[in-house]
């Protein structure tokens, strides 16, 4: 009985010990990365599951408040923050909007990776490992936002993957790869410029 009471409160203490690190990789991923460039594919995934769309580009992002996500595939569209604003062009309609960044993100999955309040915002719990990934769910502790739940999957201390679940049970998935942390990234990057002709819509 002893050994078999041992041996649980052996399992008990690495499953605690693991899932205080998970959640301390996101902390030391929020404090620590200033900057950080990768590839991504998103995949949406229907309520019910039954049907998805896959587009996928680049994305790289800077403390505070700044991000660029270039979508390649299928289609051509932009969201960059300049943290000031959060603006999206389709290339296709040549359409620009743009919103305050702080109405934009507010407790948001974006919040997570431009450097938001992490602890003030967001309820932290670890997830099980999962197709080689060790996971973080941040629950918003506001709950009138666009999403339910965000998971941070990391690779070691690699940001591999985040999923969204959104106020309509939509799945949202972006794999990253190639993933590259604290390389200087010009500024010019998060600065968007109207293209020549383009439709503006300030919200």
């Amino acid at each position: 009985m002893k050994k078999i009471l041992v041996s649980t409160l052996l399992m008990v203490a690495a499953v605690a010990a693991h899932a205080q690190s998970t959640v301390d990789t996101l902390k030391e991923f929020v404090r620590d990365v200033k900057t950080g460039r990768a590839e991504f594919t998103q995949t949406v995934t229907s309520p019910d599951g039954a049907k998805k769309k896959t587009s996928s580009g680049k994305f790289e992002f800077s403390r505070p408040n700044r991000f660029r996500f270039t979508y390649l595939k299928p289609f051509e569209q932009l969201i960059v923050a300049d943290g000031q604003k959060v603006w999206i062009y389709d290339a296709d309609l040549n359409q620009a909007s743009s919103r305050k960044f702080s109405q934009a993100l507010g407790s948001t999955p974006a919040a997570l990776l431009a450097g938001g309040s992490l602890e003030k915002d967001f309820d932290l719990a670890a997830q099980p490992s999962k197709d080689g990934l060790d996971w973080v769910e941040a629950t918003p502790k506001a709950k009138d936002g666009s999403f339910k739940s965000v998971r941070v999957g990391f690779k070691g201390k690699t940001l591999s993957a985040i999923e969204v679940v959104d106020a309509f049970n939509q799945r949202s998935l972006l794999q990253f790869s190639q993933f590259v942390a604290n390389e200087p990234i010009k500024a010019e990057t998060f600065v968007f410029t109207v293209p020549k002709g383009a439709d503006v819509i300030e919200q």
